[in-house]
């Protein structure tokens, strides 16, 4: 069981990682609104990592903090880019649904009532990628218009909870 929930936590980091890069590649194309949701979701990524290392902690358990692998390529355009997290958010609850199973398997009761937070959590970003997914396809997917584009940018940037924008950002205010 500890070493599922090592691998789960540093699968949780290199998630980080690719919202992470998914936010500059956005930013880098103009999509402020969009980069700050992506910038949004690495930061609660990387708290999902911090819930399996103080998990494991307090369970009396040692963490193993592997190596972050390289994000994947930069998305092709904003389609391919909620595409590409819907599949990252999917292959992440298999993983999850993965650690129920070993924890009912081996009689961990403790380890199975913690995960029914990351099955509820999952549950909730993969319907965000839909419905994220669904805005795009009504804008017109892959064939969307600069206006279309630019109404979804404006819109995801004005989503509550978002993260502050990098030039914002301080080591007192991160």
């Amino acid at each position: 069981m500890q070493a599922a929930l090592n691998a789960q936590m540093n699968k949780e980091n290199h998630q980080a990682q690719i919202y992470l890069s998914y936010g500059c590649w956005a930013d880098s194309e103009g999509f402020e609104g969009i980069s700050n949701f992506l910038f949004r979701h690495s930061k609660e990524e990387r708290d999902h990592m911090m819930k399996f290392l103080e998990y494991i902690l307090k369970r009396g358990g040692k963490v193993k903090v592997g190596a972050i692998a390289a994000p994947t390529a930069d998305p092709t355009d904003v389609n391919d880019c909620f595409e590409k997290v819907f599949k990252q958010e999917v292959d992440n609850t298999t993983l999850i649904y993965q650690l129920v199973k070993l924890s009912m398997d081996e009689q961990d009761w403790a380890t199975w009532n913690f995960m029914q937070w990351f099955v509820r959590e999952q549950t909730e970003e993969e319907n965000l990628a839909i419905e994220l997914l669904d805005m795009i396809k009504v804008a017109g997917g892959k064939e969307a218009s600069h206006s279309a584009l630019f109404s979804l940018d404006r819109q995801m940037g004005e989503r509550a909870g978002d993260a502050k924008l990098a030039q914002d950002v301080t080591t007192d205010q991160p």
